[in-house]
């Protein structure tokens, strides 16, 4: 968590006193920084009564949520990227040292703590957020359908029609976003979605597009190529959006574990308790206990036009 308050000193791996000090504030509030796995202390008297737990101890995990979904990722090798999937889409890599210069302020990736001393290099985009949206402004209209539902309608309407820019500002508050959609459709000069099951493929496509852009970057930065992406987390129960994520890319997918917080948070007090001697072998452990569905990229072409069409778009709208 510490590392998401920009006080902290990634180099140095402390709270930057430099900062504070030139703030004006007072260094002595700060907690010590603790790393994942660390065994803290047995739960206070007054919790373990009222709760009916013994003297059971607290550990820190991957205290972020995604630190703890990254955690749980069933990864083999170095060669990977992730994406935790949900309300946003966190899209980076594990990499050992923070990566601060001018590339990684240009492009907006954050440097983050995650588990065995890593950092975890990514950049915010907005997710299915996009969906959500649009399936609360159709029921405030009376008009009530399941994820599976849109999933469905979606898979009907045409391919690569309309492109969007996922982080385009009024894109990120609530609303009504099917109207936000064909209006930037509309203001952008582009066809204008005119089904429900459009409007939902223009953003699970849109989505993927961003994903190859941001993957881009990421191999730029890093300098070498990312051979699979590993999407985990509630999101990656839509199909059609791994699926699209996998043609766009280029890349193979692999989704699941779904429920990747709380299970990077388990594998890190496993790892505390001596149960399990590293991430490593968390990882495997995870290999072998949940189910991870395999995604192989299609036709490439039709992609590549469409990726062509949103650098245009997103020129036109947010730049970076």
């Amino acid at each position: 968590i510490a590392t998401t308050t920009q006080f902290y000193d990634p180099i140095k791996k402390s709270w930057s006193k430099e900062l504070f000090d030139k703030l004006g504030l007072p260094f002595h509030i700060l907690p010590e920084i603790v790393s994942p796995g660390t065994v803290l202390a047995p739960l206070y008297p007054s919790i373990r009564d009222e709760v009916g737990l013994g003297d059971v101890p607290v550990i820190a995990p991957a205290c972020h949520d995604t630190g703890s979904a990254v955690a749980a990722v069933p990864a083999k090798d170095d060669k990977w990227a992730y994406i935790s999937s949900g309300t946003w889409s966190l899209m980076g890599a594990e990499i050992p040292k923070p990566i601060i210069n001018d590339s990684s302020l240009k492009y907006n990736f954050t440097n983050e703590g995650g588990v065995n001393n890593s950092i975890r290099f990514l950049k915010n985009i907005m997710g299915l957020w996009l969906v959500q949206q649009c399936r609360s402004t159709w029921e405030d209209e009376g008009q009530s359908y399941s994820y599976s539902d849109l999933v469905k309608m979606a898979e009907s309407a045409k391919p690569l029609v309309s492109i969007i820019e996922p982080n385009y500002e009024p894109f990120l508050s609530h609303g009504n976003m099917p109207l936000r959609i064909i209006e930037f459709c509309k203001n952008t000069g582009q066809p204008v979605p005119e089904t429900k099951g459009a409007i939902i493929r223009c953003a699970l496509e849109s989505l993927a597009l961003k994903y190859r852009w941001v993957l881009e970057k990421l191999e730029e930065m890093l300098g070498k190529k990312i051979t699979t992406i590993h999407i985990v987390g509630g999101g990656c129960q839509n199909q059609l959006l791994c699926q699209f994520a996998a043609d766009a890319t280029q890349r193979q997918v692999l989704a699941g574990p779904i429920e990747a917080t709380a299970i990077g948070n388990i594998v890190m007090q496993a790892i505390a308790r001596g149960y399990i001697k590293s991430i490593e072998d968390g990882r495997e452990l995870i290999r072998r206990s949940f189910e991870v569905k395999v995604y192989d990229p299609g036709f490439g072409l039709e992609w590549d036009s469409a990726y062509g069409r949103y650098l245009e778009i997103m020129e036109k709208t947010v730049g970076l």
